[in-house]
């Protein structure tokens, strides 16, 4: 009787230490989740790649103000040695008016009679028409004979663009107002023609204004040929590629544009975030250029490029080790000398030094190497093999050890951005569509839209107003970006 009921007691224990043991189980699965959300919930311009429009969603952390942006420290507005804007006085004026004085004298005098003393003050104001209106001109080709019994006609005025004799065309001047709306403004077709309405008098038709984005995309196609071929000339360039809503489908299927730009090129793809999409983009046709990125795994797969890790990348990934370790102290010091670094090497480039000498880094260098060495004896790796996710910290780590030259490639040569700062800025304008006009329906359209914008992004940096470029190539007189010298 006894032992029936030891071995009943023994059977409920071992069935008691099962539900604990599945319980355990289950509350660190649940920890593992919860870890997972706190960290989702955590994320931030400051220490991710979210853009800062997601820092006052619900639920989400602000990140903390950057160093030497407290309050107090910088006033808004203009800063010191920044260069200001102004209307300034002109020395030709499109236009001038006397004006005199009127009405009568206190002695009952006609001022109409006054004697003309000369100017004593003046005024410019710079001030829009007061009616901006289409004007519809008639190009009439003639036909002359010569005395050898030939006949010849008046070529058609480049004007109309092509326009078949008889019919009446919008001429570049508007036609550019449309595609400048539209790309650089992110203005939707129907409140485009909307706008043109109002200022022209005009209003074309809103598949007329959506066709204008082939038609100039056609007009610019030889300009972004030739910013392609300087883009894979060129010693270091920079690259990202950001999520785009474009073609049919639902609302979670997605594009993704690259870019690939200089401080004086921009050239866009429309593609996918695959590897066979960056193929076919530029990187497979790069030899010997540096290229600033982020540490996405793709960049790695082509041997014909060098790597300068994006630092503003690297800088929120430490912010994210630091608010998951708060206690340590390696994240912090990795951070100042990442930063102190980078301000060597911005001092040496002002200076017009080809790299940074070595007495301007080899403090920071230590102490930047301790801090990786410390991070990697505190943050271990979980063992268990390839299947066993790692702690984010420990790939940041092993990222700065063992790519410490991808990492500081910008001390070896100033030429070298440490960021990849330039390429999200072309991208930026891309986000403001978005958010503007929502999906792009077509990626046909969508394709058209970036080629303009690749091409009118050039002419800014070189200084060319973007609308006359935009106007010149529907003109059939497109802005080609010169050849460097050294290219």
């Amino acid at each position: 009787m006894l032992h029936a009921q030891v071995a009943s007691l023994r059977a409920a224990n071992e069935s008691l230490r099962a539900l604990l043991e599945d319980k355990d189980a289950k509350i660190t699965e649940l920890e593992a989740k919860l870890a997972r959300l706190e960290r989702l919930i955590s994320r931030n311009s400051g220490n991710s790649s979210m853009p800062p429009s997601g820092d006052d969603q619900p639920g989400k952390t602000p990140p903390k103000q950057k160093p030497g942006r407290g309050a107090g420290k910088r006033k808004p507005g203009k800063q010191p040695g920044a260069p200001g804007a102004y209307l300034a006085w002109s020395d030709h004026p499109e236009r001038t008016e006397n004006l005199f004085p009127e009405g009568n004298c206190a002695c009952g005098t006609d001022l109409k009679d006054a004697a003309d003393l000369g100017v004593v003050f003046s005024h410019q104001v710079s001030d829009l028409p007061e009616e901006v209106r289409a004007q519809t001109v008639q190009y009439d080709r003639h036909e002359v004979g010569c005395s050898c019994g030939r006949v010849h006609v008046a070529d058609a005025p480049p004007q109309a663009a092509g326009a078949a004799p008889g019919t009446v065309t919008y001429g570049a001047g508007l036609q550019a107002w449309c595609v400048f709306l539209m790309v650089m403004h992110h203005v939707p077709v129907e409140r485009c023609a909307d706008i043109i309405e109002s200022m022209a008098g005009t209003r074309p038709s809103d598949g007329w204004v959506h066709s204008l984005l082939a038609r100039a995309a056609g007009a610019v196609a030889a300009a972004n040929t030739t910013i392609r071929a300087l883009i894979l000339l060129a010693r270091v360039i920079c690259g990202d590629e950001t999520p785009l809503r474009a073609g049919p489908g639902p609302r979670a299927k997605k594009k993704y544009l690259q870019v690939a730009c200089t401080s004086l090129l921009t050239y866009y793809f429309l593609g996918e975030r695959s590897l066979p999409s960056f193929r076919g983009f530029v990187y497979s046709d790069l030899h010997g250029t540096v290229v600033v990125h982020d540490r996405y795994q793709n960049y790695d797969s082509f041997d014909g490029i060098s790597h300068q890790l994006c630092t503003q990348h690297l800088l929120r990934d430490l912010e994210d080790a630091a608010q998951t370790y708060p206690d340590a102290i390696w994240p912090a010091q990795i951070a100042r000398e990442l930063r102190a670094l980078i301000h060597a090497a911005n001092l040496a480039r002002d200076k017009g030094l080809a790299a940074v000498p070595d007495e301007m880094t080899a403090g920071h260098l230590k102490l930047f190497r301790n801090g990786v060495n410390a991070g990697l004896s505190q943050v271990r790796r979980i063992p268990g093999g390839k299947n066993v996710k790692q702690p984010p910290a420990l790939h940041l780590l092993e990222c700065l050890r063992h790519r410490q030259a991808d990492v500081l490639r910008f001390l070896t040569d100033t030429a070298i951005p440490p960021t990849s700062n330039q390429a999200e800025r072309d991208l930026r304008p891309a986000k403001t569509q978005q958010k503007i006009s929502g999906r792009l329906r077509s990626e046909t359209t969508t394709r058209h839209r970036y080629a303009i914008r690749g091409f009118a992004s050039t002419a800014r940096k070189h200084g060319i107003d973007v609308f006359t470029a935009i106007k010149d190539a529907l003109a059939g007189n497109p802005w080609i970006p010169p050849i460097p010298a050294s290219a």
